[in-house]
């Protein structure tokens, strides 16, 4: 019993250590060798290692395998020690021999027994409903039963970009449940982007090559942003030709989609689309137009000032035709003079 207890000291002092550790004595020329040098096994999986005592000096039963679960069979100075379903989240493994002087050689093998998560979702932190560009929201995943922690590694995406990684302080060996937080400033151009978060655990060398990876839903994100307008800036007059046709673009981008509303000339008909047309512009049409664009946002708005020109053509038209008027009379008159 009291060999026992000392075998319970030496592996509490190395267990620590990420693989075989030999408890240090400068009597021993050799120490126990495990093959695997580190164990890595799934909850509930069999496993098996296997302990080579010594090579010179065991003799009779000055070697062993200590162990609160599994099984150890004896072949010669080796030991295999194998397990049907690794529950016990404790489970340790000493290797020792003793020496003819009475000295104890140990050896100890770092054991991980890794659950993947249960359960992985996410969600906003404190929120519900729209969200608004330029404010800045915090995004939450929830890990449910994982183990051990401190080896999942958390990246946080919007669609295919990575946004952070994070990964837990806790140096918790069994099951946990553990919440990791990002903060994000949504802008328009992120409007309808999905998030979602992804845990890896990360095992190392003797862990599964490809590292258990558990993702949550994907959240649907709405950002709510104020009228942008599309057209730019107008000049401070536009220059209009009577007759001609006239086109006010007002259009706009927002969330939720926004709504118009022209404050025209005197007389001037009322209108609530983004672009206003006139085919045939007259002197009536002069004057500034306003288009109000708002959303539950923000309003913006554009002015357009209109000045309506004479048309020329028609006149010079006119004097043409009186002209030629003139002299077709003049051509008569001389005409029936020299008859």
């Amino acid at each position: 019993m009291f060999m026992h207890f000392i075998l319970l000291v030496s592996y509490s002092l190395t267990f620590l250590c990420t693989h075989q550790v030999s408890s240090f004595d400068p009597s021993c020329t050799e120490f126990p060798v495990f093959t695997p040098s580190a164990l890595v096994v799934k909850y509930g999986d069999p496993a098996n290692v296997t302990c080579d005592a010594c090579q010179k000096d065991c003799r009779g039963d000055s070697f062993g395998l200590e162990t609160p679960v599994g099984e150890v069979r004896q072949n010669g100075t080796t030991m295999i020690w194998t397990v049907d379903r690794l529950t016990e989240w404790d489970t340790y493994l000493i290797c020792y021999y003793n020496t003819d002087d009475g000295d104890q050689c140990t050896s100890t093998v770092d054991i991980t027994i890794y659950q993947p998560p249960e359960s992985v979702s996410i969600s906003f932190v404190n929120h519900t409903g729209m969200m608004f560009e330029n404010q800045q929201y915090t995004l939450q995943c929830s890990v449910q039963n994982v183990a051990p922690v401190q080896s999942l590694t958390v990246t946080f995406y919007r669609g295919n970009t990575a946004l952070g990684h994070q990964q837990s302080n806790s140096e918790q060996k069994k099951p946990v449940n553990e919440s990791f937080t990002l903060n994000i400033t949504p802008s328009r151009e992120h409007d309808g982007a999905q998030y979602w978060c992804e845990t890896k655990l990360e095992l190392g060398p003797a862990g599964p090559q490809r590292p258990p990876v558990v993702t949550s839903e994907k959240l649907p994100a709405i950002v709510h942003y104020g009228p942008e307008l599309k057209e730019p800036p107008n000049p401070d007059v536009i220059t209009i030709t009577e007759g001609d046709t006239l086109h006010l673009n007002c259009s706009s981008v927002g969330n939720p989609s926004p709504s118009y509303t022209w404050t025209l000339p005197t007389n001037s008909p009322s209108y609530s689309g983004s672009v206003l047309t006139i085919k045939s512009v007259g002197f009536e049409h002069e004057g500034q137009y306003i288009c109000t664009v708002s959303n539950t946002v923000g309003t913006v708005t554009k002015e357009f000032n209109i000045d309506v020109q004479v048309n020329s053509i028609p006149y010079i038209i006119a004097g043409m035709i009186l002209g030629a008027l003139v002299l077709v009379g003049l051509s008569v008159g001389c005409y029936c003079k020299h008859n």
